[in-house]
C-alpha cells in the first residue's frame, strides 16, 4: 500500500511540475509577445514611483494584458529597482519585455513635454511643446516673448514638472551678444559669463538641464562651431583668396546675414569671393550695421548716407578687403558656402522683391535691377 501512495505522490509532482513548468513557459511567452496597446501613448513617471503603480497605470491604459505578469517578468530580469524617473514614448504593441526596457533604460525622456528657448535675430521666444505620441511629433500649446509679455499659466505649470525637457535653439545670424543676453535670462540656468568672440557659437538646438551653467552651454556652442569651422576650412576650393579659417569665418558671416534664401548661399558667396580676387571693396550693408550696434540688438531703421561714409573697422564701403571680425554668428550652409561659393561672373547684387536678389555682372545690368528695387519699394510705401 505505501509503494502505491508513494508511486501516485510521485505522480503528482511529476504532473505539478510539468504544470509549473507550464505556467512559467506561458508566462514568458505573454512576457514577450505583442502587446495589447492599440495606439502608441506617453508614460510620465514620477520621482519615488515603483513598478507596482506603473504596473497598474499601464494596464489601465491598455498596454499590459497581465500587470502582475509584467511585474514577474520584471523581477525576473533584475529590473524591478531599476525604473526611472521621466516621460517615455510607449510605441503600438510594446511588449511587456520592451516597456519594462524603456522605463528602465535612463537617459533623457522621450516624449512629453519640452520647452524650447529660441534665440532669433530680432526676438527671443519661449516656447512650450507638448509630443504626440500617436505621431511623435511635437505640438506648440504656448509661445511668448519673454521680453514683453505676460509670463503664461501653461509655461508655469511645465516648469513645475519633474520630467519637463528643456532646449535652447540658435538662430543663425544671431551675434554671441544676443546669445548671452538671452542666455542669462533663462531661468533653468545659473551663473554669468562673458560675450564669447562674434562668430564662435554654433547655431543649432541644445538640450540644457535645470542647474547648467551659461557658460557650459557657450561652451558647448564653441566646440561644434570649431568643428565646422574646421571640416569647412579642410574642404575649402583651393584658389579662395581666403588665407585662413578666421577669413572663412568672417565671410560666411557676411553671407548669412545678406541671404535667408538657402539656394541664394553659393551665389552670394560668389559675388564677394569675385569682389576680393578683383581687389573690389564688399560694399555690403550689414557690415555697416555691425559698426553702428556693435551686434547688440537690431538698428531698426534704414541706413544713412552719413553712416554709409562712416569709418568703422566694419564698414566695407570705406575699407579694402574683409572686415576686422566677424558680424554674426553663420551656420553650416553659410561656413560651406564661403568655403566653396558657385562659380559665376557676377559682381554685384539686389533685392529682387521675393525676398531674393537678383544678380548681376555688368554696372549697367545692376543699375537696371536697382531701379527695378526701388520702384518696388515706392509701390509699397504707396499701398
Amino acid at each position: 500500500m505505501w509503494r502505491a501512495i508513494a508511486s501516485n505522490g510521485f505522480t503528482m509532482l511529476i504532473v505539478a511540475l510539468f504544470l509549473f513548468g507550464g505556467v512559467i513557459l506561458w508566462g514568458q511567452a505573454q512576457y514577450t509577445a505583442k502587446g495589447p496597446l492599440a495606439e502608441a501613448m506617453c508614460l510620465r513617471v514620477a520621482p519615488g514611483s515603483n513598478m507596482r503603480r506603473v504596473s497598474d497605470t499601464l494596464e489601465s491604459r491598455g498596454a499590459l494584458s497581465n500587470s502582475s505578469i509584467f511585474r514577474v517578468g520584471v523581477d525576473y530580469t533584475d529590473k524591478a529597482n531599476k525604473l526611472k524617473a521621466g516621460a517615455f514614448l510607449i510605441p503600438e504593441g510594446a511588449s511587456m519585455a520592451e516597456i519594462a526596457d524603456i522605463v528602465t533604460r535612463g537617459g533623457a525622456s522621450t516624449c512629453g513635454t519640452e520647452v524650447v528657448y529660441r534665440i532669433g535675430v530680432t526676438r527671443a521666444a519661449v516656447q512650450v511643446r507638448e509630443m504626440d505620441p500617436s505621431t511623435n511629433r511635437f505640438a506648440e500649446v504656448v509661445s511668448f516673448n519673454p521680453a514683453t509679455e505676460e509670463v503664461p499659466a501653461d509655461y508655469t505649470r511645465v516648469r513645475g514638472q519633474a520630467d519637463t525637457r528643456y532646449r535652447v535653439a540658435l538662430a543663425e545670424g544671431v551675434t554671441s551678444w544676443q546669445v548671452v543676453e538671452t542666455l542669462k535670462g533663462i531661468e533653468v540656468l545659473k551663473g554669468e559669463a562673458a560675450v564669447p568672440l562674434e562668430g564662435v557659437l554654433a547655431p543649432d538646438s541644445y538640450e540644457v538641464s535645470v542647474g547648467d551653467t551659461v557658460q557650459s552651454v557657450l561652451d558647448r556652442m564653441e566646440t561644434a562651431q570649431q568643428r565646422l569651422i574646421d571640416t569647412a576650412w579642410e574642404n575649402r576650393d583651393p584658389d579662395t583668396p581666403l588665407t585662413s579659417k578666421q577669413d572663412l569665418l568672417i565671410l560666411a558671416s557676411i553671407i548669412e546675414k545678406e541671404t535667408a534664401v538657402a539656394e541664394e548661399r553659393g551665389v552670394v558667396a560668389s559675388v564677394f569671393t569675385n569682389r576680393l580676387n578683383r581687389s573690389i571693396r564688399l560694399q555690403t550693408d550689414p557690415t555697416v550695421i555691425y559698426g553702428i550696434t556693435q551686434g547688440q540688438g537690431t538698428l531698426g531703421r534704414g541706413l544713412r548716407q552719413s553712416e554709409l561714409r562712416r569709418d568703422t573697422p566694419w564698414n566695407t564701403y570705406t575699407i579694402d578687403g574683409l572686415p576686422i571680425t566677424p558680424i554674426a554668428n553663420p551656420g553650416r550652409a553659410s561656413l560651406e558656402a564661403a568655403a566653396n561659393p558657385d562659380t559665376t561672373d557676377f559682381i554685384y547684387f539686389v533685392a529682387d522683391g521675393t525676398g531674393g536678389h537678383a544678380f548681376a555682372k555688368t554696372l549697367d545690368e545692376h543699375n537696371r535691377n536697382v531701379a527695378a528695387w526701388r520702384k518696388i519699394e515706392r509701390e509699397r510705401n504707396n499701398n
